[in-house]
């Protein structure tokens, strides 16, 4: 099973707003750079589009280490809440509707086709590959459109 690195971050301007996700896959040497834009979204619908584009580019089942500055992504896989809205018909704890339901189904249906591990890192600390991903979320948000380029690790640790 392939070992990939799957680095994601998401932007809005204005909350909801237009907003830009942005991930960039690490496998050996090659990294591919994606990012995208929607008009009308939320942040963290973003930061959901990061890790499903992230996971829906692979061809075949992997190990993926995600690491995001989204603790609204991260815990909802590691402090069991995807159960839990599972359990209780896609219900918070207070009974209300899960909120951006259509991106979580999809990210549970890549969740089965792959081994997930989690990190999460402060954003806007200086981790470099956040700051990527931050800095690709904003140019889409700025451009209105998204980018899919394939570089050499090296070119992107500079």
């Amino acid at each position: 099973m392939a070992e990939v690195h799957l680095y994601t971050d998401g932007a809005c301007s204005g909350n909801p707003g237009p907003g830009g996700w942005a991930c960039v896959l690490v496998a050996g040497a090659s990294a591919r750079l994606m990012s995208g834009y929607e008009a009308g979204t939320t942040n963290n619908r973003m930061e959901l589009m990061g890790v499903i584009s992230g996971l829906e580019a692979l061809k075949r089942p992997s190990k993926v280490h995600v690491v995001t500055d989204s603790t609204y992504v991260k815990n909802a896989f590691t402090e069991g809440w995807l159960e839990g809205w599972q359990r209780n018909g896609w219900r918070t704890s207070s009974k209300e509707p899960v909120k951006n339901q259509d991106l979580w189904l999809r990210l549970c249906h890549l969740q089965r086709m792959h081994v997930l591990s989690w990190e999460w890192v402060k954003g806007h600390s200086g981790h470099p590959m956040n700051e990527l991903c931050d800095k690709l979320a904003r140019d889409a948000i700025k451009d209105q459109a998204g980018v899919d380029v394939r570089r050499d690790t090296a070119e992107i640790s500079k």
